[in-house]
C-alpha cells in the first residue's frame, strides 16, 4: 500500500512562488521549487511531483530529469540526521575510506543506506569543498574536520543523544 502524502506543504510552496496556473511556464524557477519542496517534506515524493506537475503545467519527466542530475535532490526518505563523508582528494589522502568503514561500523549501513530505525542516512560524497578540514564529515550540516575513527563513535553517540 502506497504512503499517503499531505499535499498541503506542497500547495503552500506553489502559492508562495506565485506559481498556480502559469501552464508550464515555470521551468525557470524549478530548480528553487524542488529545493523548497525537498525542504519541506525532507524529499522528494513522487505523489507530490505529481501534483505540483498538474498543478504548475511542468512536465513530470522534466522534473525527473532535473532531480537526478543534481545530486542535492533525493526521491527517497532520509533518516532524521543525515551523515556525510566526503572521498575528496584531500580527505581520501588523510584516510576517508577508514573514515567512511567506521561511520558503516557505527550504524550497522552502508553509504546510501538508512538505518531501519530511520534515524540516520549515511551518504558517501565525492567532495564538500572544505579540503583544509580534511578528512571531513558532515552531520545535519554541521562540520567536523580531522576526523578520526575513534571520534566517529562519539560523533555518534551525540548526536543520537540529541533526538
Amino acid at each position: 500500500m502506497e504512503e499517503v502524502i499531505d499535499i498541503g506543504p506542497a500547495r503552500e510552496v506553489i502559492a508562495e512562488a506565485g506559481l498556480e496556473n502559469l501552464d508550464g511556464r515555470n521551468e525557470e524557477m524549478l530548480i528553487s521549487l524542488l529545493q523548497d519542496l525537498q525542504s519541506r517534506y525532507g524529499y522528494l515524493p513522487r505523489q507530490v511531483l505529481e501534483w505540483v506537475s498538474k498543478e504548475t503545467g511542468i512536465a513530470l519527466s522534466r522534473m525527473f530529469g532535473v532531480i537526478t542530475f543534481y545530486a542535492q535532490f533525493s526521491l527517497e526518505k532520509k533518516g532524521d540526521h543525515l551523515v556525510r563523508c566526503c572521498q575528496g582528494t584531500a580527505c581520501h589522502v588523510k584516510g576517508a575510506p577508514f573514515i567512511t568503514k567506521a561511520i558503516s561500523r557505527e550504524l550497522g549501513i552502508e553509504p546510501g543506506e538508512t538505518t531501519p530505525d530511520c534515524a540516520f542516512t549515511f551518504e558517501s560524497v565525492n567532495c564538500l569543498g572544505a579540503c583544509a578540514l580534511a578528512p571531513l564529515v558532515v552531520i545535519d550540516e554541521e562540520y567536523y574536520g580531522k576526523m578520526t575513527q575513534d571520534k566517529i563513535q562519539q560523533l555518534i553517540i551525540n548526536t543520537k543523544q540529541k533526538t
